[in-house]
Formats: structure tokens, sequence, C-alpha cells
């Protein structure tokens, strides 16, 4: 299917899907909400695809909501002309997004090409690896406007980033700089810019090659486990443990273990 905001190319079970408005640093518009939430669900239903890598075109990952739209903007739609309640119901789609990437059965990684900020900071803390380079930054935005963090942030960047240095970002609106993300673990990887594609595609084809099942319960319970007590976890895990030991996919893994070849793992 073709989309007017945003990208998607497959090849060799990986789903490139990028935003694609560079003129506007990438910024969220509701047809790009939309077409997102197209996009992650139809790669989610295709047992063709084993990863997600999410990115942006041109120099920004994502400069956050579109602000034409937003009281004092330039256009006079928008929020503008919305009542309390219908700016309420308008946060489906932004959820939509969120609760996509994080419930897809398959890892996503952020390959974060530029600044990152407001919905655009949220959109890369909720994919499960990020990779950048010294173009890299991140920022919470939105205290600068008089705003709240609409897009899932107040979860997200405790979890992601520990709760001091979530507080420092959400109540100064200060930038997050590459080093500093590298060094606290919001990005996983940081290399050169010219390293960046490479970097991500090395990491996304070893996670493309991993046993699908193993691979969805295990993001599944990473992020369930966040809100279980460690009994609960442990029964969920020795549930999640019986499924994967009873696939085809555990016998291909042990076998191949056993003759010292790769394995090739179909998800059954």
């Amino acid at each position: 299917m073709s989309y007017e905001t945003i990208l998607v190319e497959k090849r060799d079970r990986i789903a490139k899907l990028t935003l694609n408005r560079p003129e506007k640093l990438n910024a969220l518009n509701k047809k790009m909400e939309w077409e997102l939430q197209d996009a992650i669900r139809e790669i989610d239903d295709d047992d063709d695809i084993g990863v997600l890598i999410l990115t942006g075109e041109g120099r920004a990952f994502c400069a956050g909501a579109d602000v034409g739209g937003l009281v004092g903007g330039a256009e006079k739609t928008g929020y503008t002309s919305l009542s309390p309640d219908d700016i309420r119901r308008s946060f489906k789609d932004a959820q939509g997004v969120i609760l996509g990437l994080q419930r897809l059965h398959k890892p996503v990684i952020g390959m974060i090409n530029g600044p990152a900020v407001g919905a655009g900071f949220d959109i890369a803390c909720a994919c499960d690896i990020r990779v950048g380079s010294s173009k890299t930054r991140f920022m919470a935005a939105y205290i600068r406007i008089g705003l709240f963090p609409g897009w899932g942030g107040m979860w997200l960047y405790s979890r992601v980033l520990g709760l001091p240095k979530a507080a420092e970002l959400l109540f100064t609106g200060d930038f997050l700089e590459a080093e500093e993300a590298y060094r606290i673990g919001m990005l996983n990887k940081l290399v050169p810019p010219e390293e960046l594609e490479e970097a991500t595609m090395e990491m996304a084809r070893k996670v493309a090659k991993g046993p699908p099942i193993a691979l969805r319960l295990s993001k599944m319970l990473l992020y369930k486990g966040l809100e279980m007590d460690l009994e609960t976890a442990m029964q969920m895990s020795a549930a999640c443990e019986t499924i994967t030991l009873t696939s085809e996919d555990y016998k291909e893994g042990a076998a191949a273990f056993r003759e010292k070849r790769e394995p090739k793992y179909l998800g059954r």
C-alpha cells in the first residue's frame, strides 16, 4: 500500500518505516497518525517480517506534532476548533501509534537520525531499541509551550530514562544530547552519522534471524512484567516457556546448536 506521509520498505524479514515529511522535520499531522497506525497493523500481520526499523527522512527523526493546528498556529483548523472533550478523544490516534509499537509482535528498532522532540521523543521511547549518532538529540519540549506529554511520555520516560532524568527533562524542557543519552542507556548504540544506517541494519539482521515465537513472548513479558509482582511474572514465564519448549523452533535451535550450524526458524 502506498502512503502520503510515510514510506514502508520490506526486505529480508526487515520492515523499514520512514516518517516522510522532511520539509516539516517529520512533524506529525492527522494523516501521518492514521497512516502510521495502518502500517504498524499491516507489519504486525506480516509473518514474513521479523523486525521493524523506525526512522525519519531528512535531518530530523520527528519534530513532534505539527504546530500549524495548535492554538496560535498558521492553520485555522485543528485544536482551535475543538471542544475539550473532542480534544481528549483526538488523542486516540496518538494512543494507537504508541500502543501499536509496544504491542507489535516484533521488536522495534528506532534509527534516530536527528532530533526527536515532543511527540517524536515519545515515539522514540516507544521503540524497544534505539541507535543514534552525534546528530541525535531528544527533548520533551511540552513544558516550553505550556503543554503536557500527551503521547505517553509520562509512562515512557521514567521507564526508559530513570525517574530523576525523566523529571529533569520534563520540568526543564532541556535537550538530552547523544553522548549523555548513550551513557544513561537511552541509546543502545552511538555511531558516527555515516555509520548509522549500517549499524542499525546489522542489529536488525541479527534480530530478524531469531526465533519468532520466543521473540514475541519475550517482548510481551518485557513490558507486561513492569505491571506484575515477581511471583506473577514467574508464573507467566513458566507458561511462556512451555510454549517455546513445545515449538518446532526450539527443536531446530537445539539441533542447530548440536550440529554447530545457524538455525533456520519458521515461527512454528
